[in-house]
C-alpha cells in the first residue's frame, strides 16, 4: 500500500525519496540543531522528554534509536533511563558525525553507538532490542509500511515502540495559525539559516501528508505492533505513538 508521505520528498528529481532524504540531512546538518530548537521555541526538549518517560515504564536494557539525527534523543534517553546499550542508525552521514561528537564530549562512546544504516534494511538480528524509538523520522521513510515492519521484527517480545512525529493541530484556528507559521515564517528563516532553499518547505508537506492518529496507528498494528495508542502535544503539533510486541 502507498501512503501519501511516500510521495513527498525534498527535491524534484529522479532520485528515491531515500537517497534525496541522506541528501537534504547532509545539506542542512550544521543548521539542524539550531534550527530545531527555534522553530519550536525549545519545546522539542520536552516532546522528548515525555517520550523517554513513556519508554522508561519499560525498563529498557538495549536500545534502538532509528533516524537518530544529531543524538539528541539517543542522549536523552541514556540520561534519563541508562540503559546498557543505544544504537543509532540515519541515513545522514552528515548528521551522524555532529552526533558523534557530542557523544564524544561527555565520554559516552561506549554507552551510545551512531552509524549509517537504512531503516527499510537494517542489518541487525531479529529481537535484538528492548525499545525502538524513532522522533521525527518516520515521515522521511520511503516505504512507511516496510519500516515498521523492520522496527517490529528488531524489537524483542515484549518490547516498545515510541515514535515522536509533527503533526496538524486538529483544532481548526490553531491549524490556521499553524499553517501560516509553517508555510511561510519556517521556510523563510530555514532558507536563511541553512542555505538549502528546499528543505524547510518540505518539512511542513510531509508533515501535513503523513499519516496521524488513528491511521498511523493502523500502520503500526497491520505491522504486528499491539496495545497502540497516541499522545498528542502541543495543541497537536507533535504526537507521540506507542506500540508493543507481545
Amino acid at each position: 500500500m502507498n501512503y501519501k508521505a511516500e510521495e513527498i520528498r525534498p527535491y524534484n528529481d529522479e532520485e528515491g525519496k531515500t537517497g534525496q532524504v541522506r541528501q537534504m540531512f547532509d545539506s542542512i546538518a550544521p543548521a539542524y540543531d539550531f534550527m530545531n530548537r527555534a522553530m519550536t521555541f525549545g519545546i522539542d526538549r520536552w516532546w522528548r522528554k515525555r517520550a523517554v518517560k513513556m519508554v522508561g515504564k519499560y525498563h529498557p536494557m538495549t536500545v534502538l534509536d532509528v533516524a537518530t539525527g544529531t543524538g539528541d534523543l539517543a542522549l536523552q534517553i541514556f540520561d534519563t533511563l541508562h540503559p546498557q546499550h543505544i544504537i543509532g542508525i540515519d541515513l545522514s552521514e552528515g548528521m551522524l558525525e555532529i552526533g558523534r561528537k557530542k557523544i564524544a564530549d561527555r565520554d559516552l562512546t561506549n554507552q551510545i553507538t551512531l552509524e549509517q544504516g537504512d531503516c527499510l534494511n537494517m542489518r541487525f538480528e531479529d529481537g535484538m532490542f528492548d525499545a525502538v524509538t524513532v522522533a521525527y523520522g518516520v515521515r522521511n521513510f520511503e516505504h512507511l509500511q516496510q519500516g515498521y515492519a523492520e522496527m517490529y521484527r528488531v524489537l524483542a517480545k515484549g518490547g516498545v515502540l515510541c515514535v515522536v512525529e509533527l503533526s496538524v493541530p486538529t483544532n481548526p484556528i490553531m491549524r490556521v495559525l499553524y499553517n501560516i507559521y509553517t508555510r511561510t515564517l519556517v521556510p523563510f528563516v530555514g532558507r536563511m539559516i541553512s542555505k538549502d532553499r528546499r528543505a524547510y518547505s518540505y518539512l511542513p508537506e510531509s508533515i501535513a501528508a503523513v499519516a496521524q492518529g488513528e491511521e498511523m496507528l493502523d500502520i503500526m498494528r497491520k505491522a504486528g505492533f499491539e496495545n497502540c495508542r497516541f499522545k498528542r502535544m502541543t495543541f497537536g503539533t507533535c504526537t507521540i505513538y506507542m506500540g508493543e510486541k507481545k
